[in-house]
């Protein structure tokens, strides 16, 4: 379902809040007590008729042409091609551009392509996709099912865009497609209908792929572990059908495996890799987490696959094998590496990563091949990371972002700040893209300019 903002039955509310953007004007909102459907209409209106006001300068509308399309950017490694970023930030962070105060409830991240921005979140009882401009102008938003309404309420799947078309799974299993221009869907499917679906304890979270013209999703119903739907019209290309494995919380990484283009992933027992062509089970080795908490995308290097399970379940490094049935040898396993969904980024052999639980949720540099420690710290502490000409973004769930600079001896802080308060905790992972830093926390997308030398309008 499509809708149009603003929407012409909203009125004026009852009270106020204010917000400030980078165009140096100020207002004050007003918001209304009590909505028929909360939150679906002021935010709209107010993102749009504000954003409509700041005319910005082309310096502004730099890197309008790069793209970040999928969860974890273009490689989903979280590492971006971006150069000539600030190496320090000063006192306070870099520049704020924009806030766009209207993505609804949820932490899902934002994905950056054809010169717009796309994310989602729950408003009401209802999960939408949305589009921004660069200038944090609302642009269209479309309806995705309804919302979560179980543990941790809120969206969590970021889109997925791929040559004029946005792709997005829902939490209960609506898994569409729609056009980036304007946000009309083309086709839907509902993975517990079409291949029976389980979700656990936080419902179906994953980021989706697309490769080889179909869109990867892993089901792990009935009907199949993994499937591969084509992805102009959503019918089935083929299924991976192996085992009774529950759907975790996980996104894949697509890489190549002994010159065979792969998916590799986790399952609440896990960790698989399946051939994007065909479907085909390449291998599967054990690694079950409690409560299925296999939420964080493995890491693929030098012949080997990391993988992590939150809530103690901790870190492994193993040597990939070709034998499905064999499993795969295990180089060095650390209980402290417990990550549960902040991911890891591997820099120069050093591997970047949060603890969870057992680890008293300290960052940690380890060494790749041996996982021996370089570096930890209790002061950065659990994070959501990401990697940026060789700087890392690091975001807690507190919305306390910090930039490290990787030494010979792990890293160094090389600047800190606060995000704006947002609603709850900050899960969604910062991006950087286009010489800009984007970093969501519940309903409000700050957009900041980290280019080195860089100044807004």
């Amino acid at each position: 379902m499509k809708r149009t903002y603003p929407p012409a039955h909203c009125r004026s509310p009852s009270y106020s809040h204010s917000y400030s953007f980078s165009c140096s004007y100020s207002y004050s909102i007003p918001r209304r007590k009590h909505h028929p459907r909360p939150g679906i209409c002021t935010g709209f209106r107010l993102a749009a008729c504000l954003a409509a006001l700041c005319v910005l300068s082309p310096r502004a509308l730099a890197g309008t042409g790069a793209s970040w399309p999928t969860f974890h950017g273009p490689n989903r490694d979280n590492i971006s091609a971006e150069r000539g970023l600030l190496k320090t930030w000063p006192a306070g962070g870099p520049k704020l551009l924009w806030t766009f105060p209207a993505c609804g409830k949820g932490y899902s991240n934002v994905a950056v392509a054809a010169g717009r921005l796309f994310t989602a979140g729950d408003f009401g009882d209802e999960e939408f996709v949305l589009a921004v401009d660069p200038n944090g102008r609302a642009l269209w938003r479309s309806g995705n099912g309804k919302a979560w309404r179980g543990a941790s309420p809120g969206s969590r799947a970021t889109p997925t865009w791929s040559d004029g078309l946005v792709y997005h799974l829902n939490p209960t299993g609506r898994l569409a497609a729609w056009r980036d221009a304007d946000g009309n869907e083309v086709w839907s499917v509902d993975l517990v209908e079409r291949f029976g679906a389980r979700r656990g304890t936080w419902a179906l979270a994953e980021s989706l792929a697309v490769d080889a013209n179909v869109v990867l999703c892993l089901p792990c119903g009935r009907g199949g572990l993994m499937a591969g739907l084509d992805r102009k019209t959503g019918r089935t290309a083929w299924v991976c059908r192996y085992g009774d494995d529950r759907a975790a919380y996980c996104s894949p990484l697509l890489v190549t495996l002994d010159g065979r283009r792969a998916a590799v992933t986790l399952t609440a027992a896990a960790v698989v890799a399946v051939e994007v062509r065909t479907g085909k089970l390449l291998w599967r080795q054990e690694h079950a987490a409690p409560h299925g908490q296999n939420a964080a995308t493995p890491v693929v290097a030098g012949g080997c696959v990391f993988v992590a399970g939150g809530h103690s379940r901790g870190g492994t490094l193993f040597r990939i094998a070709t034998d499905e049935r064999g499993g795969l040898p295990r180089l060095w396993h650390r209980k402290d590496l417990d990550n549960c969904h902040g991911g890891a980024v591997l820099l120069d052999g050093r591997l970047y990563t949060s603890g969870c639980r057992l680890g008293g949720k300290d960052f940690f540099c380890v060494d790749w091949l041996t996982g021996k420690d370089i570096a930890r710290s209790a002061a950065i502490g659990k994070v959501a990371v990401s990697c940026a000409d060789g700087r890392l973004y690091c975001l807690n769930e507190r919305g306390r972002m910090t930039l490290l600079e990787p030494t010979a001896e792990g890293f160094r802080t090389a600047g800190q700040f606060d995000l704006p308060r947002g609603d709850g905790a900050c899960f969604a992972h910062p991006v950087v893209c286009g010489g800009r830093l984007y970093a969501r926390w519940g309903k409000n997308l700050h957009c900041y300019d980290i280019r080195d030398g860089g100044a807004g309008p």
